[in-house]
């Protein structure tokens, strides 16, 4: 039997009133996180959900040269860092089926760290435990949110080193 995902109390959000400070939010993240996390990515459009991707990817070790764009009609982009960064774009997905098909859970058992843009929906079905951010544009913010045991310890380091 499956277990549904239920969120952890959620700490305070953290203010990115700039770039800088978005920038340091995915700084602080990257040693947090290991091979085989998943990280969701959720917010309206233009709130910076492609941003904090790309600078988690930098703080990886993805070189400055290599473009990260958003995979809206890619739907999968893959970056060479350490874990390997898998990053989807669920925006277009109506369905279970269309999610599984991208193969993002067996890239997480094969020791990739998933990060999904709007990917709540599908938690389950990407293999649970994730670390939710929620972004919001005005003022600009990140609601960080664990639904499991493993995401819970990423989100207590990462307040940690707050």
């Amino acid at each position: 039997m499956e277990q549904t995902s239920t969120p952890s109390a959620a700490p305070p959000p953290i203010e990115l009133p700039t770039r800088r400070a978005s920038r340091e939010l995915s700084r602080r993240l990257a040693p947090c996180l290991a091979a085989g996390d998943l990280v969701i990515y959720s917010g309206p459009l233009g709130s910076g959900k492609t941003f904090l991707v790309r600078a988690l990817g930098r703080a990886l070790g993805l070189a400055a040269d290599v473009p990260v764009t958003s995979p809206t009609f890619t739907l999968v982009n893959e970056y060479p860092t350490e874990p390997p960064l898998c990053h989807a774009d669920l925006y277009r997905l109506g369905d279970v089926g269309q999610v599984e098909m991208l193969g993002l859970r067996e890239r997480r058992d094969e020791g990739s760290l998933v990060l999904v843009e709007w990917g709540e929906p599908f938690i389950d079905v990407l293999g649970g435990d994730a670390l939710v951010i929620s972004l919001a544009s005005s003022p600009r913010r990140a609601a960080l949110q664990a639904t499991g045991p493993r995401s819970g310890a990423v989100l207590a380091a990462l307040l940690k080193n707050a």
